[in-house]
């Protein structure tokens, strides 16, 4: 008979996006309750990189995944994502003037047609998802995006509303603490 260890006890990781979003610490009580379950955390870290950050960009930019996350962040509210992903954005040389237009009117001209046409489907896909129809991919399609495209940039989003939807859970947690 041979005997079963005990599972180990799962450690936080530090550079777990949604982790620093929420300012999570090891040392506290979120970080505790988000290492017991590794393969939550190691799935979205996963899917983040997969999808922000992947090894074959396509024909979707670095800077056109991060203005996508970008107006997800206004749309949804989220500072912490507006931050982090403002921040990206000037690293990768993006100006103020392209990042006042998407916050403040992506439709006004500022924006090439493809970056407001992209935009244009995020604000659908994250306010009224149900909405969209195939004139609204073939819009995108119009602007130079593949069927894969457009698929990676919809995954995107899907995969930025759940993590507004953690990182909103998380501080929910934190404040009943």
């Amino acid at each position: 008979m041979s005997a079963v260890s005990e599972p180990s006890v799962a450690t936080l990781r530090t550079d777990d996006v949604i982790n620093q979003l929420a300012g999570i610490t090891a040392a506290s009580n979120l970080g505790a309750l988000r290492a017991q379950r590794p393969d939550i955390v190691r799935y979205a870290e996963g899917s983040y990189h997969a999808l922000l950050e992947p090894a074959d960009f396509g024909n979707v930019s670095p800077v056109e995944r991060d203005l996508i996350a970008l107006r997800v962040a206004l749309l949804t509210g989220s500072s912490a994502l507006r931050a982090w992903h403002q921040a990206r954005l000037r690293s990768a040389g993006v100006d103020n003037a392209v990042l006042n237009a998407v916050a403040e009117n992506p439709s006004d001209g500022q924006l090439s047609p493809r970056i407001q046409t992209i935009l244009r489907h995020v604000e659908r896909l994250t306010k009224a998802p149900v909405t969209a129809t195939q004139e609204h991919i073939a819009e995108l399609t119009a602007v130079g995006l593949s069927p894969r495209d457009i698929v990676v940039i919809s995954q995107w989003i899907a995969f930025l509303s759940f993590q507004v939807r953690t990182l909103v859970g998380l501080h929910i947690l934190a404040e009943e603490q």
